[in-house]
């Protein structure tokens, strides 16, 4: 018998489930977590310090460089912190605006680089096809305006895109996986969760 569940609204908090089951599983989990962030937290400060530091890397192609590094740690600093204390403590749970936060932030940040690898891909068809206009296309200005949008046209969209999951009723309840695949079907806020 298939049962209704309760609105969104009713739900206070989140259960993720653990990426291992065993304690030396989680343990690794959390160490890989560690070392991959540091090295992308190392490697995305030097591009941003250098990139800030150098006079002569003060191009259009650098300065988007340097916003792409910024998102870049955005994305890193919304999940990962998460996952690594769900793997080393018997804390489970998240919160429901926690979620949303997550959600909304990770969000904003991947919608940003994809705005951002795009305008890169412009600059380098600017400087390839059109040299001698590559002054006056990609000024100051239009470098700041171009990125701008960027970041506006990322928390566009990772607005409207939280504020339609998270209207959804919940269909399997409120359990999730750690990295879990929201799917706006039928009307539900569907998790895959593995449940045991």
């Amino acid at each position: 018998m298939l049962q209704q569940m309760s609105n969104s609204s009713s739900i206070s908090h989140f259960l993720l489930l653990p990426l291992a089951d065993t304690w030396q599983l989680q343990l690794l989990h959390f160490c890989l977590f560690l070392a991959i962030s540091l090295a992308a937290l190392l490697a995305n400060g030097l591009i941003i310090s250098a990139v800030a530091c150098g006079h002569h890397l003060h191009t259009p192609m650098f300065f988007f460089l340097l916003n792409l590094a910024l998102s870049d740690l955005g994305c890193i600093c919304t999940t990962v912190p998460k996952a690594m204390h769900n793997s080393l403590w018997e804390t489970r749970i998240i919160c429901y605006p926690g979620c949303a936060a997550q959600v909304f932030f990770f969000l904003v940040f991947m919608s940003t680089e994809y705005f951002l690898l795009t305008i890169m891909c412009y600059d380098r068809y600017v400087s390839i096809c059109k040299p001698l206009h590559y002054g006056t296309l990609l000024g100051s200005r239009a470098c700041a305006h171009m990125a701008a949008a960027a970041w506006a046209s990322g928390f566009l969209n990772a607005l409207l895109h939280t504020a339609n999951t998270f209207s959804l009723p919940l269909c399997q309840g409120n359990v999730l996986g750690q990295f879990y695949v929201v799917a706006q079907s039928r009307g539900c806020l569907a998790a895959t969760p593995k449940l045991p």
